[in-house]
This record gives structure tokens, sequence and C-alpha cells, in this order.
């Protein structure tokens, strides 16, 4: 570090604002998105058959594993403009935006192909009973009609969330959850349908949520989509993007594999689970506001060779989290009851709840670490160590801790996943710890 990155350097106190300054925003509108799965699941956790709520689960669960598994758009953006943006480069900066949205009509087609190669093979391996199944199809059938405006909007807030305008992708979120809730209860309880009117109210939210996207894109740069880019350009890119892409599709993996097993113990505890895990997102999203700060500070620190502040960004962010962990464990213990009650009134689905509600309310503490970790090597474009992280933490502990107490049955499931997100931290230390001692090799 120069003389003159350590004067300029912000101080502690004012690098504390800026994390809120960019946390808070996405913290609410990251909040919207599992309150979005929960308005999802009560409206049909209210309906006299739980066969809908598993349906749902099922079909958004495959739905999640074949889009987020291309949620490198929205973090590989989010590392290349946040890099660009640090060094000062805004035509680097526009077209980091431009490259990705150039990747969505690719990806889309090869969405679709998967889809129609490996919904009849996926669908049994989910388990359910063939209601359920059944409604889970005609569930991602219609669901799947928003994957450009899904895939376009992962880009688009990932551009955002590199500039720092975190505000955006709050305005852009709360619009399409809350249209989407509104349109879950209008399709649901006033037209009539079922789970195929909760995933026509979540296409037509997303195609006004890009729209709205848009309009605020054209607003800070981006004039147009330019002309397609060379191979040779988009392979900065393609770089981040192909490790994001295994750390990704390692991740929705576990997940489904975790819904699969839930499902094959009936559907009571496919709809327990799915509810927990909804609640999981909101904590999680809620925790990744400082992880999304943590990507944009830690990309601009050293996109200006300032370690000083990227330090500063480590600590501040890492503390923020960790008190931010400890007072969601705190709540949910204290309004457990209250939530789970606001789940669902169905009466064999709520003692369920109840019998596994203690694994929600330690998991903010217990992912924080992972989570964090995360989005500071998303900002150090340290894909390879994320992708890395992942698979040793789902091949070498998630699935051997699961084989080791499946007489646990669901209990044994949930103890997997805990060892999961634990081992997902320690092994990205060694990578963090180099950051931290090295930073001038991630420059």
């Amino acid at each position: 570090m120069t003389a003159s990155h350590a004067a300029t350097a912000p101080s502690l106190a004012a690098t504390q604002r800026r994390i809120w300054m960019l946390a808070w925003p996405i913290m609410l509108s990251n909040i919207t998105v599992p309150l979005l799965g929960l308005a999802d699941s009560a409206v049909l956790a209210h309906l006299p058959d739980p066969q809908h709520l598993g349906a749902v689960a099922i079909g958004a669960q495959l739905f999640t594993l074949l889009l987020w598994s291309f949620g490198f758009l929205r973090m590989g953006t989010t590392a290349l403009t946040a890099r660009a943006a640090g060094a000062q480069q805004p035509l680097q900066v526009i077209q980091s935006l431009q490259h990705s949205l150039w990747l969505v009509m690719p990806i889309c087609l090869l969405v679709m192909a998967a889809t129609f190669v490996a919904l009849p093979w996926l669908l049994p391996v989910m388990g359910g009973s063939a209601d359920v199944q059944s409604g889970a199809a005609e569930y991602l059938s219609i669901r799947l009609l928003s994957a450009p405006a899904v895939l376009a909007q992962y880009a688009l807030t990932g551009w955002f969330i590199g500039l720092g305008k975190t505000y955006v992708p709050l305005l852009i979120l709360t619009l399409v959850n809350s249209l989407n809730a509104l349109l879950d209860y209008l399709l649901v309880f006033h037209v009539g349908m079922t789970s195929d009117g909760v995933a026509l109210g979540s296409v037509l939210a997303d195609y006004s949520g890009l729209a709205a996207a848009l309009y605020f894109a054209r607003r800070h740069g981006l004039q147009s989509l330019g002309t397609r880019p060379p191979l040779a350009t988009l392979r900065p890119l393609l770089r981040i993007n192909r490790h994001l892409f295994v750390r990704t599709l390692c991740l929705l993996l576990v997940f489904a594999f975790f819904t699969a097993q839930g499902a094959r113990m009936g559907e009571l505890t496919l709809a327990t689970n799915a509810l927990l895990i909804t609640a999981l997102l909101l904590i999680s999203n809620a925790l990744d506001g400082f992880a999304h700060a943590a990507e944009s500070l830690t990309g601009h620190s050293l996109g200006r060779a300032n370690t000083s502040q990227l330090h500063r960004t480590l600590l501040l962010t890492a503390l923020n989290m960790l008190l931010l962990a400890s007072l969601l464990t705190l709540l949910l213990w204290l309004a457990g009851p209250y939530l789970l009650s606001l789940m669902t009134n169905q009466p064999e689905l709520l003692p369920q709840l109840q019998r596994y509600q203690h694994y929600l309310f330690w998991l903010p503490l217990v992912g924080v670490a992972s989570y964090w970790l995360d989005g500071v090597f998303i900002g150090a474009q340290a894909s390879s160590a994320m992708r890395n992280a992942m698979l040793a933490a789902a091949l070498l502990v998630f699935l051997p801790v699961w084989w080791l107490t499946r007489e646990w049955g669901n209990d044994g499931l949930w103890w997997a996943f805990y060892a999961f997100l634990l081992a997902r931290a320690l092994f990205a230390l060694n990578t963090f710890l180099a950051l931290w001692r090295r930073p001038q090799n991630f420059m």
C-alpha cells in the first residue's frame, strides 16, 4: 500500500456508514424474496389439501435449480462492475452489464432444453405422490415462461450492487414481490386456481420487475445493449462465471437433495421442511445485506489497490454480520411460536413445525461465516475458491453426515445441513487468510 492510499483511506466510522448505506436497502430487498415464498406457502397452506403446497415446494425447487444455477450472472456482474468502478473505468462499468445481458438468451435456450430432457427423471427423484408430481410439473411449465426476465434481472441486480446503487434492487424487488403476493391471493382465492395460479402470478410479476430494472439502468448510463461482443471480450466474465456456475449448481443440488429426502418421509415432512427452508432464506437474505456490501466495497478497495480500506471492509462487515446473526437467533427464539402459527393453520402440519423449529432458531449463527465469505470472495473475484469450498463441503461433509445419520430421519437431515454450512466456511478459510495477508495477489 502506498502512502497516498493510506492517507485517503476512510476512517472506521466512515467505512461503517458506507457499509450501512449499502446494506440496509439490500437487506430489505432480500427479505422480500423469501417473504414471497412465505406468501406462496401461506396461501397454499390455508387450502384444505397439503398436496398443493408440496407441489409448489418441488416445482419451485426445480425452477430454482434450473435458474439459480445461472446466478453467476448476478455475482459475476457484481465482481467485474465493482472492480471497474473502483478503478474509475466508466466504459468497463457499462460493458460489464452489456456483456452479461448478451448471455441471457443463450442461457434461456439451455434452460429450456435442460428442462425438456431432465424433467421426466427429476420429478421421480424429488419424490412425493403422483398428485404432487403432477402439480409440480404444471407449476414448472408455467413458471419457466419467466426465465428471460429472471435471468436479465440477475445481471441488472448485480450491476447495481457493483455500482453501490443498492436502493435500486430494493425498489425493483419490492415491486415484484408485492405484485406477486397480491396476484397469489387473487388467483387462488378469487379465481379458484391453486399451484398454477401461484406460478402465473410469479411470471407476471417477473416481467414487471424487468421493465422497472431496465428503466433504472437507462437512468444510470445504459443506452443500449451494444453490438454482440466477441468471445475474447467475454473471457473475463466467463472465467469468473464458470466457477460460480459449478458452485451455485452444487448448492442447489444440496437443497434439492434435502427436499427430495424430506419428500421420501411423507407429505407432512416435505411441507414442514419447505416452510422451514423458506424461513431459512429469509434469514440468509437478511444477512446477505452485509455480504453484498462486502462484495461492493471489497471490489472497490482492490480496484483502487487500497489495502487499508480492504481491511476495514473485512473487519466491519464481519462484525456487523455476526451481530445481526445473534439478533436474528434471539428474535426467532422469542417469536418462533407466533411465526409458525402465521405459516399454517393446518392441524396436522403445525405440530410437525413445532417439532423441528429449534433447527430454524440456530441457523443464523451456524451459517453467518459462509454467507460473509461468499460476499468477500465475489468482491475479490476468488470464484475458484468459492467453488472448491462448496464442492468439498457437499461431498466430504454433507453427504457423509447424512449417510451416517439416516436412522435419525429428518433430524439427521438437518444435522447434515448444519455440518454443510459450517464446512463451507472452514474450507474457505485458507483463501481468506491469503487475501488478508497478501491482498496484492488479488488485485
